[in-house]
C-alpha cells in the first residue's frame, strides 16, 4: 500500500542534483583577442607584455595609434602577437578589453567607447586613488567604485573587475619568468568570471579568485592604497595570496 506522499512511478521520484562545478573547471581562453586600454601606460603596457609572452593576441590601444603602436614595437610586436591601435579599433577587434586608463580620464574614454564596446567582456582594473603627502588614499566615485561606474557607462557591455593589485614593475620585467600572486575576479555573471579568471591563469605563476559582485569592487580597489604603503615601507612589490582556496 503506497502512501499519500509516496511516488507512484519513476518519474515521481525526487530528481537527483547535478554535481557541483567545480570551480577551477575554467573555459579555454586561449584564441580570444584581448584589447588593453590604456596599453601605453605602465600596468597596461606590463599586462599586455604578460598575456602576449603567454601566448595570447594582444592589441595595446590609446587615443593616438601611433603611440599604440610604438609600444607594441618596444614590447616584442610581431614576433610576440602584440598590435597597436587607436582606442576604438582597439575595443572593435577584441573579443575582452581591459581598461588600464589614468582614473581621471576613466570616464570620458568609457563614455566615448560605449558603442564599439557593446557586447564586449570589459575588465576594469582602475585604481580611484588620491596622493597626499601622507601618501596613497582611495577615492570613493559616486557610483561606488571604478568598476561600478564602468557598468553604468556601459550597459551594453559585460563588465567585470580584476588586475588591480599587480605590480606594473615585475610585469613590465623580461627578467622575472612568472608572476606569485593572486587576482581578485568580480562580475555579475559566472560564465564571465570565469573567463577572466582564465585569462588571469594564463600568466605563469598567476591565479584568478572569484571574490563577490560588481557592488564588492571598492574596497578590491581601495586596497591597492595599503599595498602601496607596504611596498614604500620593505623596498617591494607586494602582490596577494588567498589561502585555503
Amino acid at each position: 500500500m503506497t502512501t499519500p506522499d509516496a511516488p507512484n512511478s519513476a518519474s515521481d521520484a525526487p530528481a537527483k542534483k547535478a554535481p557541483a562545478k567545480d570551480p577551477w573547471d575554467l573555459p579555454d581562453v586561449s584564441g580570444l583577442t584581448v584589447g588593453v586600454l590604456g596599453g601605453t601606460g605602465d600596468q597596461g603596457r606590463g599586462l599586455a607584455y604578460r598575456l602576449a609572452r603567454a601566448g595570447q593576441k594582444v592589441i595595446i590601444g590609446s587615443r593616438a595609434a601611433e603611440r599604440a603602436q610604438t609600444a607594441a614595437r618596444e614590447l616584442g610586436g610581431a614576433e610576440l602577437g602584440i598590435e597597436g591601435a587607436d582606442n576604438a579599433e582597439c575595443s572593435r577587434r577584441s573579443d575582452i578589453v581591459i581598461v588600464a586608463v589614468p582614473w581621471d580620464g576613466h570616464a570620458k574614454t568609457l563614455e566615448g567607447l560605449r558603442e564599439e564596446l557593446g557586447g564586449k567582456l570589459v575588465i576594469d582594473c582602475v585604481n580611484p586613488l588620491g596622493f597626499d603627502k601622507k601618501g596613497a588614499y582611495a577615492l570613493r566615485p559616486e557610483e561606488g567604485s571604478a568598476a561600478e561606474q564602468a557598468a553604468a557607462l556601459l550597459p551594453d557591455s559585460r563588465v567585470t573587475a580584476a588586475f588591480h593589485h599587480l605590480s606594473a614593475v615585475l610585469l613590465q620585467d623580461p627578467e622575472v619568468e612568472q608572476i606569485d600572486t593572486d587576482v581578485m575576479v568580480l562580475g555579475e555573471s559566472r560564465a564571465d568570471t570565469d573567463v577572466v579568471q582564465a585569462l588571469a591563469a594564463r600568466i605563469p605563476g598567476m591565479r584568478g579568485v572569484f571574490a563577490g559582485r560588481l557592488r564588492n569592487a571598492h574596497q578590491v580597489e581601495s586596497l591597492v592604497a595599503n599595498l602601496i604603503s607596504v611596498n614604500r615601507r620593505y623596498k617591494a612589490h607586494a602582490g596577494l595570496r588567498v589561502t585555503d582556496v
